[in-house]
């Protein structure tokens, strides 16, 4: 049986079943006008298919926890447009789309660790580490003497993602990219 949450408990990050699907609350206030009841404004995220709502509940209004959790997982391989990762604990295997990954995809590398959350035993989403490392696999060469400040190129990684580096970064370099935002970050050093 699901935990049962009054409106008062509400915080950024909180977990939610509305009408039978997960949401995460993003953003909440609890409002009390001159007249009337109070009330709580929330812009809360379906957590299956990231659409937004901004529902409004009464103060002293109850909703249900959603049955979430969150398993470390190591990326092994893409087959098929299916991504396999493997339970760091029990050695128990999912798997996601590419849809269910999202943005995600452009960062993934094999024995990259992730955070996956599941909802009622099912995976539903993916967390990667704010920054990964990955190495160039394509990228033209700098011009000598084009030296304009903050010029950039565009080079491949090796997850087929491609982001903007500064024009002394070669191909075979190991970049670190920042999976917040996509960008280059710095180089890294063996």
């Amino acid at each position: 049986m699901a935990d049962i949450i009054d409106t008062s408990e509400f915080r950024n990050g909180l977990k939610i079943e509305i009408d039978g699907e997960p949401f995460e609350i993003v953003y909440f206030q609890h409002v009390k006008p001159g007249k009337g009841s109070a009330f709580v404004r929330t812009k809360i995220r379906n957590l299956i298919n990231g659409r937004m709502l901004e529902p409004t509940f009464r103060s002293g209004d109850k909703v249900n926890k959603a049955e979430v959790e969150e398993r470390q997982m190591q990326f092994l391989y893409e087959q098929g447009g299916e991504y396999h990762f493997m339970d760091a604990k029990d050695y128990e295997q999912t798997y996601l789309t590419k849809k269910q990954l999202g943005d995600a995809v452009n960062y993934l590398k094999e024995n990259l660790m992730v955070d996956i959350l599941f909802y009622k035993n099912e995976a539903i989403g993916v967390t990667v580490p704010n920054s990964v490392d990955l190495k160039i696999t394509k990228c033209d060469p700098g011009m000598k003497g084009d030296t304009v400040n903050g010029a950039l190129k565009p080079a491949t990684l090796e997850s087929g993602y491609v982001v903007n580096v500064p024009l002394f970064i070669n191909e075979g370099e190991v970049i670190r990219v920042d999976t917040r935002t996509g960008e280059y970050l710095t180089r890294v050093t063996a």
